[in-house]
């Protein structure tokens, strides 16, 4: 055991030997991208705000515009354009005998049966889904700030654990120091001391760069360098995924838009509609000294709609078994996200009560320690083995204090729970 000891304390001096004075390296990073807490903020609020700038709001408003355009052609009179067409004749350019005609007719293309109150159910199935699937964008956002808040507050606690361990190695240094100075410890212990110092630095400087990411990440998404103080969540009382679910409606609200697409395309002749024309006519021969009117009424009857109209219904009918098909794929992993966030809720709070008591158990075993090292009855080896497995005890703790505060969180979204 002394020879494995030696080898330890050869390798730590050969290594240290090239490492600069522990004095000359900077205690911390300055930059840590400012994220200022805002108690009067809120996290619906903060939800809504990011909804706000979302990428995915111009889609919701395209979807708006579509159902209103939808509403409009249901409620107008007439099936499409009315045209009015102006003719004229002359045999003056030929014979010249006084030949001479005019006309003027008014054309309207009607509704087919059913056409016009299919277009309704098309507008109205539009508009509905425009608004479902505003909510279950608003879940998704809610979801991306969740995820960034928890992320930080992790980040934020794994700096702060780095933090109090670098004081603790920076006290131990301060001990070795004067206990070298005073020869009861050998040289080797001081740099072995430095060592633990130096890589404490270095975790802390990775501990920053994620806090520095995660705020990076928090304040890309949300657009704002504010967050809320509290921003805990209440655990749903939800213990399934119910049919009011804002993807579920937002896909129901899709296929029943889709359903309303069949139905036009059924009553809806994309070739040809029915028209009525109505026009009046002024003709003069060369033997009338009168003018001569007219009118007349004629209707257009198109024939073979079906048959023409084929590729379309069928296109209809292949986008509806498609949003079927995704209803079916999205059951099936909202189902899986909630059994793993079940799982996931459980597992994190029999780990809590596992980590709080070795919490316990490792600060008053460090203090032990610490107190023995001081009084010479351990070496200092064996005072860092512990330390190491006490301080991620500690920071092991803390940890799950807030993953159990994040998984709560984490279950809200996957029963759909809206902040």
């Amino acid at each position: 055991m002394t020879y494995l000891r030696h080898i330890q304390y050869s390798l730590l001096i050969s290594l240290l030997i090239a490492l600069p004075c522990v004095a000359d390296t900077p205690l911390t990073m300055e930059h840590l991208d400012p994220i200022e807490v805002d108690k009067s903020l809120s996290l619906p609020q903060l939800v809504e705000q990011t909804l706000e700038k979302y990428p995915d709001r111009l889609i919701n408003e395209a979807l708006a515009q579509q159902a209103e355009a939808w509403q409009m052609r249901g409620d107008s009179w007439f099936a499409g354009s009315t045209a009015l067409s102006l003719d004229y004749n002359t045999d003056k350019i030929a014979n010249d005998q006084g030949t001479r005609e005019a006309s003027a007719k008014l054309e309207m293309t009607v509704w087919n049966w059913g056409q016009r109150s299919a277009a309704q159910d098309v507008a109205q199935q539009s508009q509905l889904s425009a608004e479902k699937q505003s909510q279950a964008v608003k879940l998704e956002v809610a979801h991306l700030v969740r995820a960034a808040l928890w992320e930080m507050a992790l980040a934020d606690i794994r700096w702060q654990q780095a933090k109090y361990n670098l004081d603790i190695s920076a006290q131990l240094l301060e001990k070795v120091k004067r206990r070298v100075e005073l020869g009861d410890l050998a040289r080797a212990d001081l740099l072995l001391a430095e060592g633990e110092h130096l890589q404490n630095r270095s975790l802390l400087t990775q501990a920053e760069a994620e806090v520095m990411h995660s705020r990076k990440n928090y304040a890309s998404l949300t657009q704002t360098t504010r967050m809320p103080a509290q921003y805990q969540e209440q655990l749903s009382a939800l213990k399934q995924i119910e049919n009011n679910h804002p993807q579920l409606e937002a896909i129901n609200a899709l296929i029943a838009r889709k359903q309303a697409g069949i139905e036009w395309a059924k009553t809806t002749d994309s070739i040809n509609q029915p028209k009525i024309n109505i026009g009046g006519k002024t003709s003069r021969d060369q033997y009338g000294l009168e003018d001569m009117q007219s009118a007349g009424v004629g209707v257009v009857i198109p024939f073979g709609h079906s048959t023409y109209d084929a590729p379309e219904i069928a296109t209809a009918h292949l986008e509806l078994n498609q949003a079927l098909a995704q209803r079916e794929h999205l059951v099936r992993q909202l189902e899986k996200g909630l059994h793993e966030a079940e799982h996931a809720l459980e597992v994190t709070r029999q780990e809590l009560s596992i980590a709080q008591q070795l919490r316990q158990i490792a600060e008053t075993h460090l203090n032990m320690t610490q107190i023995s090292f001081t009084a010479g009855e351990i070496n200092l080896l064996d005072l860092l083995k512990i330390q190491a497995r006490s301080l991620e005890a500690i920071r092991n703790a803390k940890e799950q204090e807030v993953k159990l505060q994040r998984n709560i969180a984490f279950y809200n979204q996957a029963v759909g729970a809206q902040p």
